[in-house]
């Protein structure tokens, strides 16, 4: 059972997704917050695999509130999930490299949302082509003048190719596909990047590409 926790400031909201998530087979709410710090203390209490997080909430905001839970050492099975607007909330990439596990958009189709939560859980990123494109082009504008990324003359050819495809959008079984290799193999390889690379995840190493240089903004899916 894939267990969940809702974050958001407006009650109306997290009804419909504890309604929507606990209506799918697998999946459960566990908890519930309306501000910052209710996340980090309901994250903490019951560890889900998943939690939906909010943006703009009073007091401590989704982000701060993102960068406490992945922090703590208890939370290391806890995949945080940003639910954003994403035209009006500017720091979608900082959610990431604080652990956030991906981001939706608050108009995602339930289905999607779903699929969302399970591939979260799973420990994949979370990252829609259209919308992952806009943020990596604000991630390469930030970090143009970044000195280089430490651990990236440690990656391996083969490393750094599975990389690359990693910053474009594909899946494990997709990566596999076009380097000849089983999905467990290329796991592995995405492992031993994050590792070198200093990425909690795979979210962190789509923006770790992008950063160092290896993957650039037109090249994504």
């Amino acid at each position: 059972m894939i267990r969940v926790v809702l974050a958001d400031d407006q009650q109306l909201v997290r009804a419909g997704l504890r309604a929507l998530v606990d209506a799918e087979p697998g999946l459960t709410v566990v908890g519930e917050a309306a501000t910052g710090d209710e996340a980090v203390a309901v994250t903490l209490e019951m560890l889900p695999d998943v939690v939906l997080m909010d943006i703009r909430m009073p007091g401590l905001d989704g982000l701060e509130a993102t960068r406490r839970i992945v922090s703590d050492p208890r939370a290391g099975g806890v995949h945080v999930v940003v639910v954003t607007t994403f035209e009006l909330d500017e720091y979608v990439a900082d959610a990431i490299r604080h652990g956030a596990s991906g981001f939706l958009v608050k108009d995602t189709e339930p289905a999607e949302l779903l699929r969302a939560v399970r591939v979260a859980a799973a420990g994949e990123a979370l990252l829609s082509p259209t919308v992952t494109r806009r943020l990596l082009e604000r991630v390469a504008r930030a970090t143009r003048d970044a000195p280089p990324l430490p651990g990236l003359d440690d990656l391996t050819g083969r490393e750094r190719e599975v990389v690359v495809l990693v910053g474009e959008g594909l899946s494990n079984d997709e990566i596999g596909e076009r380097l000849f290799l089983s999905p467990l193999t290329v796991k592995t390889h995405v492992l031993r990047a994050c590792g070198k690379l200093g990425a909690r995840d795979r979210a962190q190493l789509v923006v770790a590409a992008y950063e160092s240089g290896i993957v650039r903004p037109g090249w994504a899916v």
